[in-house]
């Protein structure tokens, strides 16, 4: 069983003070120093009292080449994405073809189909040839 942690309003500011003051140099330093376990706890706090100008900031600069392979990648990523989501539906048609075709040819065992046609099998049906 867990035990739930509750802080008074009194012990909550006091951090705040001291992460204020410099006495913790993190948010995470005062958690250590006062043994909180949550990792955000101490940042909520600071952000719900209005101090959230001491809560660290990570300004990310990039060049425009870095901005765009992150676009690159990104749309790579999405035509990834899409890529294996259609060859999911194309290995759904053809295990229903296979079940299909195994129920056609008076065969109930796929995997018996599959052994007696095994080097005749074609997952993708044959080309037809044009009509004249």
């Amino acid at each position: 069983m867990s035990t739930v942690m509750r802080y008074s309003e009194a012990f909550k500011l006091q951090v705040i003070r001291e992460v204020e003051s410099g006495r913790h140099g993190s948010c995470h330093a005062a958690a250590m120093a006062y043994g909180i376990r949550g990792i955000g706890t101490v940042s909520r706090w600071i952000t719900k009292y209005g101090k959230s100008h001491l809560l660290r900031k990570v300004v990310r600069v990039e060049t425009a080449d870095e901005r765009n392979e992150m676009k690159r990648l990104k749309a790579e990523c999405r035509r990834l994405k899409e890529a294996l989501a259609d060859a999911h539906l194309d290995l759904r048609l053809e295990r229903s073809y296979l079940k299909f075709a195994c129920r056609a040819a008076g065969q109930d065992d796929v995997a018996e189909f599959k052994k007696k046609h095994a080097g005749r099998l074609s997952m993708t049906p044959p080309p037809t040839e044009p009509r004249p």
